[in-house]
């Protein structure tokens, strides 16, 4: 059967489409667009009219193909609208122009999703306890778990690729000083979190996705800083092109790496970057539980 989710993100708005059988996704397709709903707002701040329309077309076009395709949808926000002082109006206006209704993720089920997608779709079992790593454009989603038994542990951080890369990435490329501020700020969130031991850790979301191009399927230290030295060694529409990104996407980028270190030196382990995240584990979660799990974790 297909499926299709639409996930209103604080850098993105996307929709992927995919076939689901025995707890397994196939892609049949994925488009995205920078809809920068993030972008200079605060916590209970608000979304221009001219954002939440431009959303709005987004969603109705990509409603449009998931309805084409045939795909039942489901369409979710993260942490950019939960955070919205007009979020009840934003939801309206998906529903009267964008043809969805819009589910508000809290940072637990976001961090429940993200881990479903991310350990359903590795391809390789994973042993053990696993951490998933989920840097969004406006929060950063750190879940533990194991593959049977789903979610033990998570927390939702208010830092993300948008957020510092809005707050104090200034420079094209940015400087010294300005990368320093992101470590800092991540550093000043993380401290005092103790996530349980974990055997391995996979990362996902659009920065980790993006990174791979960079480093590889794994984001160890020093790959972590040669893509650093990459990003930051010329303009954004150099790299993009030679690398062929996004200018967008290649802009949050060093916000983005510098979320996923600091995640990182805090689980004590390189990140495996993952095949699937948030949207993934939206399509999974609709589709039900695979032949043979038990209860009904994660």
């Amino acid at each position: 059967m297909l499926y299709g989710c639409i996930d209103i993100g604080t850098n993105t708005t996307r929709v992927l489409v995919a076939d689901a059988r025995d707890g397994r996704l196939e892609e049949v397709l994925q488009q995205k667009a920078f809809t920068r709903l993030g972008r200079g707002l605060r916590a209970g701040g608000t979304i221009s009219p001219a954002k939440i329309a431009e959303t709005a077309r987004v969603v109705a076009a990509q409603r449009a193909v998931a309805d084409g395709l045939g795909a039942v949808v489901r369409t979710v926000a993260t942490a950019v609208i939960r955070r919205a002082a007009n979020q009840a109006e934003f939801c309206a206006a998906m529903r009267a122009h964008g043809g969805v209704d819009v589910c508000v993720l809290d940072g637990e089920e976001e961090a429940r999703l993200a881990f479903l997608g991310a350990t359903r779709t590795l391809g390789t079992p994973l042993r053990g306890r696993v951490a998933v790593v989920d840097v969004g454009g406006g929060s950063t989603e750190i879940a533990v778990g194991t593959v049977a038994g789903g979610v033990e542990w998570c927390e939702s951080f208010d830092f993300g690729s948008g957020f510092f890369a809005d707050t104090y990435l200034h420079g094209d490329p940015p400087g010294a000083g300005e990368l320093a501020a992101v470590r800092e700020h991540a550093a000043a969130a993380l401290e005092g979190v103790r996530p349980p031991a974990v055997q391995s850790a996979v990362a996902v979301g659009g920065s980790a996705a993006s990174l791979r191009r960079l480093v590889g399927p794994v984001l160890e230290p020093g790959a972590l800083e040669r893509a650093l030295g990459v990003l930051c060694g010329a303009p954004a529409a150099e790299v993009a092109t030679r690398y062929d990104l996004d200018h967008e996407r290649v802009k949050l980028l060093p916000a983005g790496l510098l979320a996923l270190d600091a995640a990182a030196q805090l689980l004590g382990l390189p990140l495996q970057i993952g095949r699937g995240g948030l949207r993934e584990g939206v399509l999974l979660d609709m589709a039900g539980p695979r032949p043979g799990d038990r209860g009904s974790g994660a």
